[in-house]
């Protein structure tokens, strides 16, 4: 049984602020040559400016067909996504997008990685280039312009790919299990990096893991998907105070948000609906 201060932080998840997004009744089915799969059924939920929201689920379960559904890479078969009341219907430019692999070109530099989206949008490369230095000193990346992405351990990578989605100033920042690829060490700084970056510049994040300490380290709420089809099966607001330190993880507190949201899986591995 959940208690009394987690049930209290899920019942007051919804955010007094305007929704930035709206997710409604959303529903995907692809069609295979064995007939349809429905890969989300029934998804709805709101998130509002500068709130960081976690989603976790079993594989399989739909949480990157929902993602690219929130960046306009897919169609949803019925329903809608909205971001800050305009309907996703394609690719935007208010949108930014960090994957678990960092995607970086070879053949540019660290500053010239970052300004990409600059030089696509034709936003004015030298108008943005300040922008670039300054998200780049966020990052603890000062002095590391002009090298290639070869030269950079991987979590320094993965800190120029949070830095090019942020270059544009997007109203939506969406992460594809951007530490995933890393090890233990390197996964759990960047945790923290992420944080810092997000109590500094309050955007609004949909973050997308299978990690459940993740979840609950990073997020202002959890949303935990069912096996596909892939539904909401519990939103849980987390209640703890920032910034969050690594050791929070040991406190009961956490443990209790963790072993909530444990409890959804199953002995295979799935998740309970």
């Amino acid at each position: 049984m959940a208690s009394p201060k987690i049930a209290a932080a899920s019942a007051a998840h919804v955010s007094s602020g305007p929704a930035v997004i709206e997710v409604r009744d959303l529903r995907k089915v692809y069609g295979t040559r064995h007939g349809e799969v429905e890969a989300l059924q029934d998804i709805e939920f709101a998130v509002a400016e500068g709130e960081f929201i976690a989603i976790v689920g079993p594989s399989g379960c739909g949480k990157s067909t929902l993602l690219k559904i929130l960046a306009g890479l897919l169609p949803a078969t019925s329903g809608e996504a909205r971001l800050r009341g305009t309907p996703i219907t394609g690719p935007r430019r208010d949108i930014g997008m960090v994957f678990q692999s960092p995607v970086l070109f070879p053949w540019r530099t660290v500053l010239d990685n970052v300004l990409l989206p600059a030089d696509v949008q034709r936003l004015g490369r030298e108008r943005m280039r300040e922008t670039a230095l300054d998200l780049l000193r966020l990052v603890g990346l000062q002095g590391f312009e002009r090298r290639y992405p070869w030269e950079l351990s991987g979590g320094m990578q993965q800190r120029v790919a949070i830095v090019r989605a942020l270059i544009h100033d997007p109203a939506m920042l969406l992460m594809d299990e951007p530490f995933g690829a890393l090890d233990a060490m390197t996964r759990e700084q960047m945790n923290l990096e992420l944080q810092r970056i997000w109590l500094e510049r309050r955007k609004t994040v949909v973050f997308i893991t299978h990690s459940i300490p993740e979840a609950v380290f990073l997020a202002d709420r959890v949303l935990v998907m069912t096996p596909r089809p892939g539904r909401i099966a519990e939103d849980i607001g987390v209640a703890i105070a920032r910034p969050r330190s690594l050791d929070a993880m040991a406190t009961p507190e956490f443990g209790a948000y963790a072993h909530r949201i444990r409890a959804h899986f199953n002995a295979t591995g799935g998740l309970d609906a």
